[in-house]
């Protein structure tokens, strides 16, 4: 990847954070945080992973917030980021990364009590 594609990954990423925070009003955003953006070659589409905090229905319910106010977004990005030619098009998905790291920790804060026990068990 280029040296310019991810300049303007991290300023997609930076950019949209302070709109998700500053700007949206609906609630259903407001434990919703950028996790990472992926920029095609062409910059013409980005994929934001955005990381939510809930269930599974406040997550789904986030993203569709975020593409319902796509456009929004978008003319936002516009004002502010007035030396790019165009803006990309934004690909709103959930960051499973958290929820993941979560699962494994959990996973192993259980063998860890399982290991204990048997040790005790054991005495």
């Amino acid at each position: 990847m280029s040296r310019r594609t991810h300049r303007v990954e991290d300023l997609l990423r930076t950019e949209i954070s302070k709109i998700i925070l500053r700007r949206i009003q609906d609630p259903r955003v407001q434990l919703a945080s950028v996790s990472k953006v992926d920029v095609s070659p062409d910059l013409k589409r980005a994929v934001v992973q955005i990381s939510i905090i809930g269930n599974d229905e406040d997550r789904e319910a986030t993203i569709e917030a975020l593409r319902h106010a796509q456009g929004f977004i978008r003319s936002c990005l516009a004002k502010s980021l007035k030396r790019m030619r165009t803006i990309p098009e934004l690909l709103f998905e959930i960051d499973r990364g958290a929820e993941y790291s979560q699962h494994i920790s959990d996973l192993l804060e259980k063998l860890h009590e399982r290991e204990h026990e048997s040790t005790r068990e054991s005495s």
